[in-house]
C-alpha cells in the first residue's frame, strides 16, 4: 500500500513542479546530507562515503544531461557545468582521501541552489503575472 501511495505522490509532484524546482529539491537533499556527515564528530564511514557518492551522482547526471543535444541550456552555460562538475568529482576524491573538506562540496551544492532558487521565483513571476 505504502509504495502505491509513494507512487501517485511522486506522479503528482512530477505534474505539478517546474524542473527547477526538482533539480533544487535533488540538490537540497544531498546536501543537508553532506551537512549532517560535516557537522557529526565521528560519522558512521558508510554514510560518511554514501552522502558523497550520491552527490557524486547528482553532478554525474547534470554532465550527461549537459551535453545532450535537447539540453536548451547556453552553451557557456554548459561548458561551466560541466567544468564544475569535473571540479566535484576531484574534489569528492580528496575529500575520501582525507585531503579536502567535505564543506567545499557544501558550498558548491548551495551556490547552486541560489541560482535555482532564483530561476524557481522567476518561473514563479511569470506563471502569476
Amino acid at each position: 500500500m505504502q509504495q502505491l501511495a509513494y507512487k501517485a505522490y511522486g506522479e503528482v509532484t512530477n505534474r505539478t513542479a517546474s524542473d527547477e524546482q526538482i533539480e533544487y529539491a535533488l540538490f537540497q537533499e544531498i546536501t543537508q546530507a553532506l551537512k549532517a556527515v560535516d557537522e557529526d564528530e565521528r560519522p558512521s564511514p558508510v554514510v560518511w562515503v554514501d552522502a558523497i557518492d550520491r552527490n557524486l551522482q547528482l553532478w554525474q547526471i547534470i554532465s550527461t544531461d549537459v551535453m545532450s543535444e535537447a539540453n536548451q541550456l547556453d552553451s557557456a552555460l554548459k561548458a561551466n557545468l560541466i567544468t564544475l562538475a569535473e571540479s566535484v568529482r576531484m574534489i569528492s576524491y580528496h575529500v575520501l582521501s582525507r585531503k579536502a573538506e567535505i564543506s567545499e562540496l557544501i558550498e558548491i551544492n548551495e551556490i547552486i541552489m541560489e541560482g535555482l532558487a532564483g530561476q524557481t521565483v522567476a518561473v514563479a513571476d511569470r506563471v502569476v503575472a
